[in-house]
């Protein structure tokens, strides 16, 4: 029996897929996942990692954000923190949660993250996300990112501005884990 959340996100990407009027092929050649992946991932039998959802997203023309905003009934201004979204990424542990109020039709995402000691993930450039940029702003512990400008380390209390569609990597290799908010805005410039 597949886990809801998983299979919450199977069921979202499969309805991002056909309202595009994509087949498994296309969405694989697209993303570069195997149609095998995909399969599993829309059937609710594997947890996908973030970097895989990346890959996903960018195909389908959408954010990590708005694949985690699954439609609500009635949508509410405030986003209560008992009802906030939580996703565990299962290759690096990081611990993501969807503060923003879903379905009110905002182009700004925020979200928290708590990123473990040692973690780390590979975000390979994605130009179907060329112009959505990100503010990563640092609570508490460090953080190296590594894009293609070069390396970023990050103390608390820094905010780093960063478009999302160039590769990147997040790592910790600190004792302390990394705990952060990403303001993500999809609006293309």
């Amino acid at each position: 029996m597949s886990d809801p959340l998983e299979q919450a996100i199977g069921d979202r990407v499969r309805s991002l897929r056909i309202e595009q009027n994509l087949t498994l092929d296309d969405l694989a050649t697209r993303s570069g996942v195997s149609r095998a992946m995909i399969s599993r991932i829309e059937r609710g039998e594997v947890s996908p990692t973030a970097q895989l959802l990346a890959k996903l997203c960018s195909a389908l023309s959408t954010t990590l954000s708005a694949l985690f905003a699954f439609e609500v009934e009635q949508a509410s201004p405030v986003a209560r923190r008992a009802d906030q979204r939580l996703w565990r990424d299962p290759e690096s542990g990081y611990l993501r949660r969807s503060v923003s109020p879903e379905g009110v039709g905002s182009p700004v995402d925020i979200v928290e993250v708590e990123f473990p000691p040692g973690a780390r993930v590979v975000f390979e450039r994605q130009p179907a996300d060329r112009g959505i940029t990100q503010h990563l702003w640092l609570f508490s512990g460090r953080l190296e990112l590594t894009m293609e400008s070069g390396l970023c380390v990050l103390e608390a209390g820094d905010c780093l501005f960063m478009g999302l569609e160039q590769a990147h990597v997040f790592h910790n290799p600190h004792d302390e884990p990394a705990h952060y908010a990403v303001i993500l805005s999809r609006t293309r410039t």
